[in-house]
């Protein structure tokens, strides 16, 4: 069942709320859903609310609190396009990575304690964000849709401890061709990364709504996703 709660950022400086989707009778483990640049909207509703029907707590929280609180935009309408684009120039990455780190902490308190798996699964700039909880968090499984800028934070991949799994479209128009080689260059032979290319696909295949998504391959993607979490998470 769907519900709000609230978290308190580490840093002291306020709180932020998270959508939560329960799962009916115990939860095997948690999810934290990143959100895209628009925001917690009724995709990432939609995501979390899948995974809780998978048997998974899914929590997704509000990362532009700082900037906007509650922020919501359709990637389809222009005009909330470029205000998510601003909202994306002006976020500050570090203090998101913090703030899912407290989401995690809150997520093992709900779901049994220290010892609690939980992962993470992002979209665009959450999916850049989970490859960076990967690397600086104790989250214990990673998925990365179309995540940007990847490439500039394979200096970080010797902190990959748990399985990351990514998922790369080749036409993707915010992920240049050179990008992707490098991502592969760089994560090919990592123990823990497993990379899927998506050949001829674009930067949001998988969105639940709207003209981005391509039903086939979002299923796949995804099926593969709900796999890797059965497989790591239990």
């Amino acid at each position: 069942m769907p519900k709000t709660i609230t978290i308190e950022a580490r840093d002291g400086s306020g709180s932020f709320n998270a959508y939560v989707a329960t799962p009916v009778g115990e939860a095997k483990a948690a999810v934290i859903v990143i959100q895209e640049i628009f925001g917690v909207n009724p995709g990432i509703r939609q995501k979390c609310d899948t995974l809780a029907a998978a048997g998974y707590l899914a929590i997704a929280p509000d990362l532009f609190w700082r900037l906007e609180p509650g922020f919501e935009a359709d990637a389809d309408v222009e005009s909330e396009f470029k205000q998510a684009i601003d909202m994306m120039m002006r976020y500050n990455q570090d203090k998101g990575v913090a703030d899912i780190q407290a989401t995690i902490d809150a997520a093992r308190d709900h779901v049994g304690g220290d010892h609690a798996k939980v992962g993470c699964v992002g979209y665009c700039l959450g999916g850049r964000l989970a490859f960076m909880t990967a690397t600086r968090t104790s989250i214990d499984a990673s998925v990365a849709y179309y995540g940007v800028g990847i490439d500039n934070l394979l200096g970080e991949s010797h902190a990959i401890a748990h399985p990351v799994m990514l998922h790369i479209p080749t036409n993707d128009g915010f992920v240049p061709t050179e990008v992707q080689a490098a991502m592969h260059g760089g994560l090919d032979d990592h123990a823990k990364v497993t990379l899927y290319d998506y050949d001829g696909l674009d930067h949001g295949f998988a969105a639940e709504m709207g003209a981005r998504r391509d039903e086939a391959a979002a299923n796949l993607a995804d099926s593969r996703t709900m796999a890797f979490f059965a497989e790591h998470l239990g």
